[in-house]
């Protein structure tokens, strides 16, 4: 059998060897390269999730200070002005004849502490209309729209013996006349007809995220709609929910559990309808919209398919 010369041999195995190193020494290098591209990678990373926390912070700031903005103006005007809006209300929902809200709203208005004593509305925090605040007015009339007239004259009650007390029955089954809101409305001139809204906190399902951290107004942490590049929708001003200003004694411990009327009443009336300045930007972010959205201009989508057309 022939046999190939050592020095052959020797040749060979050194060709080998020196393969070897190469493909070691380009695996390490791939090896590096993999790692710094990871490296930039997680740099990469670390930077978009920063400037979306930053877009995040603007776009908050620039709804807080639209706020500020409103609210100083409603100040300026002077003290009496908000008060005066409210009162003009309140006025005006008297005047909505044989409705519980009409009631509601003279007795507050004709013996003010009474409706925290008397035993069929010492549970109601007052009618739909009257517990939140939009500075802007444009926004107020849409949201209000929105809503619609009966959901903005209903009830709000903290429990159901709240709601149970508004309102006793007969054995048959009837409305019991001279018991609960129908008891007291002839003793301030009125009759109470028809049906009415009454919304139950204890009740609600409540919005189970978190609050914003350190804002004021405990405003609901809402994931806001993002395009494919990472901007939002153009014309995209905010979520209703976070809109409506309260005053302190609704922010939080309303309901036994501690949660506010944010997180309960208006999540439940609102939820995560968008809000945004035309109706072509509406119209624009529908693929981003899944629980109705509104305009500035008049335009109003509820839910996913339902639009409401015409004028207002």
């Amino acid at each position: 059998m022939a046999t190939l010369p050592q020095c052959k041999l020797d040749g060979t195995a050194q060709s080998i060897e020196l393969l070897k190193a190469l493909i070691q020494k380009d695996q390490d290098n791939s090896q590096k390269l993999a790692q710094e591209v990871k490296h930039h990678e997680d740099n990469l990373n670390y930077l978009n999730a920063h400037a979306n926390a930053i877009d995040e912070s603007i776009h908050r700031l620039q709804g807080e200070l639209k706020e500020c903005y409103f609210s100083s103006i409603d100040n300026g005007n002077s003290s009496v002005s908000s008060v005066y809006t409210e009162k003009q209300m309140n006025d005006q929902v008297i005047q909505l004849d044989k409705t519980a809200a009409g009631i509601i709203c003279e007795v507050k208005d004709r013996h003010g502490s009474m409706l925290s004593t008397l035993k069929c509305t010492k549970d109601v925090l007052g009618i739909v209309a009257s517990l939140g605040k939009v500075y802007d007015q444009n926004l107020s009339r849409i949201l209000s729209e929105y809503l619609g007239l009966e959901t903005m004259l209903a009830i709000v009650c903290k429990t159901i013996d709240g709601v149970e007390a508004l309102e006793n029955y007969e054995k048959d089954g009837t409305v019991d006349v001279k018991a609960g809101l129908h008891g007291i409305a002839p003793t301030i001139g009125r009759i109470l007809n028809g049906r009415f809204i009454v919304y139950c906190l204890q009740n609600l399902r409540p919005f189970s995220g978190e609050i914003l951290p350190d804002d004021p107004q405990k405003k609901l942490a809402l994931m806001n709609p993002k395009l494919p590049n990472g901007k939002y929708p153009p014309g995209f001003l905010g979520f209703a929910v976070n809109m409506i200003h309260m005053d302190q004694q609704h922010l939080s411990c309303v309901t036994v559990d501690g949660r506010g009327l944010r997180e309960t009443l208006f999540f439940s009336l609102f939820s995560r309808l968008q809000v945004y300045n035309t109706r072509s930007d509406m119209m624009g972010a529908l693929p981003f919209i899944s629980d109705g959205a509104i305009s500035l201009d008049g335009g109003i989508l509820k839910g996913s398919g339902l639009f409401c057309l015409g004028d207002r």
